[in-house]
């Protein structure tokens, strides 16, 4: 088991909260250009799909916290080779894109919140993992955070 901190448990936490929030349906809508209701609903589609991707793709080093595992492996292969943090790339085009396809205004935050929320977990989460694999800092390099470098 690795050493968590509470920051780690703060960070899962509150990333799993604006989970929660996001699911309930909401009456402050806006308008949605009627030409956006497929392209945003596939685009939140593909997003689960590389959510759950880059989930095989951790396989045993996958856990929700950002300190990793003390058994896990710096992995830089499947989705990883594009993108460090592709699971929340995921989440975030799972989000964003159906906040636009529901036309939720309290979604379209919740996405904001979560985007911040992620950008500051991942800044964490590289930390320890430099830490642990030494690694780390050449694949940064040359690894896009959230979509890949071109």
């Amino acid at each position: 088991m690795a050493n968590r901190s509470a920051k780690d448990y703060w960070l899962v936490g509150t990333q799993f909260f604006l989970f929660f929030l996001f699911l309930f349906p909401t009456k402050f809508l806006f308008k949605v250009a009627a030409f956006l209701q497929i392209p945003s609903l596939i685009s939140s589609i593909l997003g689960f799909i590389i959510v759950l991707i880059a989930l095989f793709n951790l396989d045993k080093s996958l856990t929700a916290f950002p300190t990793p595992k003390n058994n896990s492996e710096l992995i830089t292969s499947g989705l990883y080779k594009y993108v460090r943090h592709p699971i929340y790339t995921g989440i975030l085009l799972t989000v964003f894109a159906y906040s636009i396809y529901s036309a939720s205004i309290p979604r379209l935050i919740i996405s904001l919140m979560l985007l911040i929320l992620l950008y500051f977990k991942t800044n964490y989460e590289e930390y320890k993992l430099s830490q642990k694999y030494p690694d780390y800092y050449a694949y940064k390099a040359r690894t896009g955070r959230f979509i890949p470098n071109l």
